[in-house]
């Protein structure tokens, strides 16, 4: 009875030797594919890899670049454009003038305008959202020019500033050209940063030119009618 349970256990042990022997030389089989998968792609698509910045989410134009919205990623080179943000400190903290899709490579071209120098006011904010010509008024908005500025989405309406002042947009670019409308920067104030941000997000945002006055001129002086000297009649001036 020993015998055969002694038999039975060197059986099962290698059973269990055999079992671990075929995982390992699977592993190594998927491994080998893995590499040679690999290679044929780095081989076909130029074999140097770079290291790039990837957004990880959604980031809307004018939106500051957190630490956490982008990360680092090898990337075939061959597959990358010109200006691929190489180190997380070129951009984190900055704002894009045009949106970067979750998954996309950071390209420094789309900050193009935003280092310009801006003259922000005394205990204001600059901040770009996203506009396009129908929500800035027909992209007539120029610097200087003072708007008020709405969120809309679905059927609610809300005021977000009033006269917020008109810092720079992307119609004119930073040689006089002219330019598709894509973003427009303000001066608005700090605390209303974040809600303004959110508002982009979730809702389209509108530039509104508050009237001039109130329309009401005041009404002229009322006509008295004229005394003829010769007949004593009222007549009309």
């Amino acid at each position: 009875m020993k015998r055969k349970r002694k038999k039975t256990t060197a059986i099962a042990l290698v059973c269990g030797l055999v079992c671990a022997a075929c995982v390992v030389l699977y592993t190594q089989s998927v491994r080998g594919e893995a590499e040679a998968a690999r290679a044929e792609a780095l081989a076909r698509y130029g074999g140097e890899q770079l290291e790039v910045c990837v957004a990880v989410r959604d980031i809307a134009a004018g939106e500051p670049i957190g630490e956490g919205d982008v990360e680092m990623r090898l990337w075939v080179a061959d597959l990358l454009p010109a200006d691929a943000a190489r180190a997380k400190d070129e951009v984190v903290g900055r704002a894009p003038t045009t949106p970067i899709m979750e998954g996309e490579v950071v390209v420094l071209k789309r900050f193009e305008g935003s280092g310009a120098s801006l003259d922000v006011p005394d205990g204001l904010a600059a901040l770009s959202v996203p506009a396009e010509d129908v929500q800035a008024v027909g992209g007539s908005l120029s610097a200087g020019a003072t708007a008020d500025l709405y969120s809309i989405g679905g059927t609610s309406t809300a005021l977000l500033a009033e006269e917020v002042l008109i810092l720079a947009t992307s119609a004119t670019g930073s040689e006089g050209t002219s330019a598709d409308l894509t973003w427009v920067t303000v001066a608005v104030e700090p605390e209303s940063v974040q809600e303004i941000i959110d508002s982009s997000q979730r809702a389209k945002l509108y530039f509104v030119l508050p009237a001039a006055g109130d329309g009401l001129e005041s009404a002229p002086d009322a006509v008295e009618p004229a005394t003829d000297e010769t007949t004593g009649e009222e007549g009309l001036q």
